[in-house]
């Protein structure tokens, strides 16, 4: 290649994705030039296909949409709108954050040509109804209106007075820019000609939006114009708050775009070969783990027992895969976060217990010097951890035995009596103490998931882990030490809802008020010692 191809391909690469690392950017303008191409025209005969040996999908999308845009022909362009595929069609018509922002910031009133400059808003459509067209699916009928809302709400903001031109002629001119073959697929032959039918729905809404305020009786909320029938409730919608608390990707709903249901199954046996052996790359376990996490999801939603995803997924239950799961699933590096909180947090939080805690109360008192005479002689950092836990406990007057099971130091796994222990993630410590125990055992449902944990502080982390991985619900009886561990140490802080199982209908609070409390008296005596 020569140094002008480099150039100018690297030109065009660099302008549309400016933070495309550089090994990435020179595979992809190598493969370019070995499919033909040798000048700026030719980038606008440029498929999706062409791009995914080194892109991922949405780099690729973008790409296409500012090429074809910036150097296709009149000539191709007329041509490609007609005969283009659905999934084409869309490479063509989407627009860059950038473009679609700086189109949108015009102001309204001063473009009398808006109709015949307005652009189909592609960006904002729900991500289910642009999966629905890239692969030529027709929309649920929910689908179908919020994207004609979304069209005419994006038609007002451009003028204001849209009312006032007769709407079926305003709405012709909108669907006019659909490509034909999406009319056909936003529609079908349920309703005959998509065009005829898209018009009424655009000419509908507008008129509705137009229409003068005048008093009307209220509809009953559950009569909105939203409802339907025929459509199903969505997964998150069944799912109890619990289960979503906390978490950005509870329910994923479609398989990444390079992933077939073969594919999975494939690292999934892989990943299972890989278990077996002590020699596994944690890299490429990391990357297997990361690109099957919709089926991890699938399985934990479908309620697959404990056992089953053991089997399935025998990396799950250990470290390196939970923290994979547990980063997708909310966003946050587990044991990562919990230890960089611990040093900011842990001393301010031990030394207002042991110096404020203890003369408030006489049972708390008796527990911190019951822990001292347990501790002994040992000390260091990984005690004052286990100190504070312990103390978390004893001052939420929370149970002990509800987060910890004690059996012998050389308890064998099978030794276990599984039928003491839990139901909730609890941590088997093998020896008298949390201070004395060199290992650790995990147990979820009464299975033992995790049968040789080295560190105390690796423990409670995968158990807290458990209960977002999993579904699992915080038991009423460790409710106020789990959310101060969850707001404080693992940075988890929902807004709204509760992860605590309700065992009655009363309604519960947003925050736990015992876990505020501390919260704000921590907060009171640091600014009072500072």
């Amino acid at each position: 290649m020569s140094d002008s191809e480099q150039t100018f391909l690297d030109d065009a690469v660099r302008e549309v994705l400016p933070e495309l690392p550089a090994a990435t950017k020179s595979i992809l303008i190598e493969h370019l030039q070995s499919i033909g191409v040798e000048t700026y025209d030719d980038l606008q005969f440029i498929e999706e296909a062409d791009l995914m040996t080194a892109l991922r999908p949405v780099q690729a999308r973008k790409l296409l949409s500012i090429w074809k845009r910036k150097y296709q022909t009149p000539e191709n362009s007329s041509s490609s709108s007609v005969n283009a595929s659905p999934a084409q069609s869309l490479s063509l018509l989407s627009v860059s954050p950038r473009s679609s922002s700086s189109s949108s910031s015009t102001s309204p009133g001063l473009d009398t040509q808006w109709d015949d400059n307005f652009e189909i808003p592609w960006t904002k459509f729900p991500d289910d109804l642009m999966h629905a067209l890239e692969r030529g699916k027709r929309p649920g009928p929910t689908l179908r209106r919020q994207m004609v809302r979304i069209v005419v709400t994006e038609m007002v903001r451009k003028c204001p007075h849209v009312g006032k031109k007769h709407s079926t002629e305003v709405a012709k001119k909108m669907v006019a820019k659909y490509p034909k073959s999406l009319q056909d697929v936003i529609e079908g032959d349920i309703v005959g000609p998509g065009y005829h039918s898209l018009v009424k729905q655009l000419q509908n809404r507008i008129e509705n939006v137009r229409r003068t305020s005048t008093p009307k009786i209220r509809k009953r909320k559950c009569q909105t114009d939203d409802s339907d029938l025929t459509d199903e409730v969505t997964l998150e919608e069944r799912a109890a708050m619990q289960d979503t608390y906390g978490c950005i990707k509870w329910n994923v709903k479609f398989l990444p775009s390079e992933e077939t249901q073969e594919s999975q199954q494939e690292k999934i046996d892989n990943l299972k070969i890989m278990f077996q052996n002590s020699d596994a790359n944690p890299e490429e376990v990391k990357s297997l783990m990361k690109s099957t996490f919709y089926t991890q999801r699938q399985h934990v939603n479908q309620g697959k027992s404990i056992k089953y995803l053991r089997e399935e997924w025998p990396f799950w239950f250990d470290e390196l895969g939970m923290s994979v799961h547990f980063k997708e699933l909310t966003g946050i590096d587990l044991k990562e976060t919990f230890i960089r909180n611990l040093d900011l947090k842990g001393k301010r939080l031990l030394n207002y217990m042991t110096t404020v805690c203890v003369n408030k109360s006489k049972k708390f008192f008796q527990t911190y010097a019951r822990l001292l005479r347990i501790r002994g002689q040992q000390s260091g950092c990984s005690d004052d951890f286990k100190d504070m836990v312990l103390l978390l406990l004893s001052y939420f007057d929370e149970k002990e035995e509800s987060m910890f099971f004690y059996v012998e130091d050389t308890c064998l796994p099978e030794e276990v009596q599984l039928e003491q222990v839990p139901l909730t993630p609890a941590v088997i410590v093998c020896g008298q103490s949390c201070y004395s125990s060199t290992r650790y055992m995990l147990s979820l449902d009464r299975n033992l998931i995790n049968t040789n944990i080295s560190s105390f502080i690796s423990a409670l982390c995968l158990m807290f882990g458990s209960y977002y991985c999993f579904n699992i619900h915080y038991p009423s009886e460790l409710a106020s030490t789990l959310e101060f561990l969850q707001r404080c140490f693992f940075s988890i802080n929902p807004e709204k809802g509760t992860k605590v199982e309700n065992k009655n209908s009363k309604r519960r609070l947003t925050v736990n008020p015992r876990v505020i409390t501390l919260i704000q008296e921590l907060s009171d005596h640091e600014w009072r010692e500072g």
